[in-house]
């Protein structure tokens, strides 16, 4: 295997790369008698047509292989109508010009030209299984809204894992929960999200989600089709942003997730990042994540350090992320108050001849719960919490 970098101003429209350096990597394809040429970025269909008669070979695109990539990961329903998906999205407007390949019906006087015939078959059989798979992921992606929903009224604070593909989550996630989710040193090893619970120290109960692995320029094929899985993450209380630090250009990886986030609409979330992978990246590189990011907790998945560290600072960023409320509940309503220790916080707990007043930190999703307690600070007889 070789590798070729080209600098331009611009891509060229016809090959990409221009006619010398077209010229250069047929040379170097001969000499090495590879297969396949591969290009790090995306190819119009008349880019890679021209360039695989110019080679003469298989050329694939950026777009191409990720989608390949995540092919051979693919095992759930779900996951398989996505890729399958964003593959025929990909296939459908590189079938012109393919016809003399793709041809049934000779050409001559009368009839319809070359390839035309399959062309048109094939444009609609695509077609055909682009509308089927789109009601499958329609229906499909009802499901895990249903299972959110279900998730959502369980009154229990989320957190998903995010990050750059292969950066740990999964092992984090194994580590965390004392779960059994597939752990590979390999790009994209995870595709459907997993979800656990997770027990903090302090009792809480905790959901925490395994996504996809995000990557720079994630085609949009994929962000399209993996829509509902990415929901996952943007329907969290807290992402936990897991940063590779052993990875050639970790800081470049942070930025990639980010646009990623951007993307689908979670960048406005709260963000825990974690620097994970200590015990094999150097102490330098560490400290250098650790200050670029303030805030951040180092840790090894794989051996356990730091994880007790960071479940301490995941419990108070959840905290964080709970209303401060005041309530007077009634001697009579005894479930209320045994349900405020158990789903909150109770930071102030007064009792007088008619009530007991209380000032608790409460998580969001629970809160409809003791609505019809709550009062303004100051109203009623809850002005003498301190």
């Amino acid at each position: 295997m070789d590798r070729v970098l080209q600098r331009r101003d611009r891509p060229d429209p016809a090959t990409y790369v221009g006619k010398g350096k077209v010229a250069e990597l047929r040379d170097l394809a001969e000499a090495l008698d590879v297969d396949v040429v591969v290009f790090d970025d995306e190819l119009t269909p008349a880019q890679q047509r021209n360039l695989e008669q110019a080679l003469g070979r298989d050329v694939v695109d950026r777009v191409a292989l990720i989608l390949d990539i995540f092919a051979q990961h693919a095992t759930s329903q779900e996951g398989m109508v996505q890729v399958e998906l964003a593959q025929l999205r990909y296939r459908l407007p590189r079938l012109r010009g393919r016809g003399k390949q793709l041809s049934q019906q000779a050409g001559g006087i009368g009839t319809r030209g070359p390839g035309e015939t399959q062309l048109e078959v094939d444009r609609r059989r695509i077609l055909r299984r682009v509308t089927k798979l789109e009601a499958d992921l329609d229906r499909l992606a009802r499901t895990r809204a249903t299972q959110r929903k279900a998730r959502s009224r369980r009154d229990l604070p989320t957190v998903a894992l995010v990050g750059y593909t292969n950066a740990g989550k999964s092992t984090l996630l194994n580590r965390l929960t004392e779960a059994d989710v597939l752990v590979e040193d390999r790009l994209f090893s995870t595709l459907d999200p997993t979800t656990r619970r997770l027990r903090m120290p302090g009792g809480e109960v905790v959901l925490v989600s395994d996504t996809v692995g995000f990557v720079r320029r994630l085609p949009h094929q994929l962000v399209e089709a993996f829509r509902s899985t990415l929901e996952e993450v943007t329907g969290t209380d807290l992402l936990v942003h897991v940063v590779d630090a052993a990875a050639p250009e970790p800081a470049e990886q942070v930025r990639a997730v980010r646009s990623v986030l951007a993307e689908i609409g979670g960048d406005t979330l709260p963000e825990l990042l974690v620097v994970n992978k200590v015990d094999v990246a150097g102490p330098d590189r560490v400290r250098e994540l650790l200050a670029a990011h303030p805030g951040a907790v180092p840790v090894s998945a794989r051996t356990g350090e730091g994880v007790e560290k960071l479940l301490a600072v995941l419990g108070e960023r959840l905290r964080s992320l709970d209303r401060v409320v005041e309530l007077v509940v009634p001697y009579e309503r005894g479930d209320v108050l045994a349900a405020l220790h158990r789903e909150g916080e109770v930071l102030v707990e007064v009792h007088d001849e008619r009530a007991v007043r209380v000032r608790a930190r409460i998580p969001e999703p629970a809160l409809h719960r003791f609505a019809e307690l709550v009062v303004t600070p100051g109203e009623g007889s809850t002005d003498d919490i301190p």
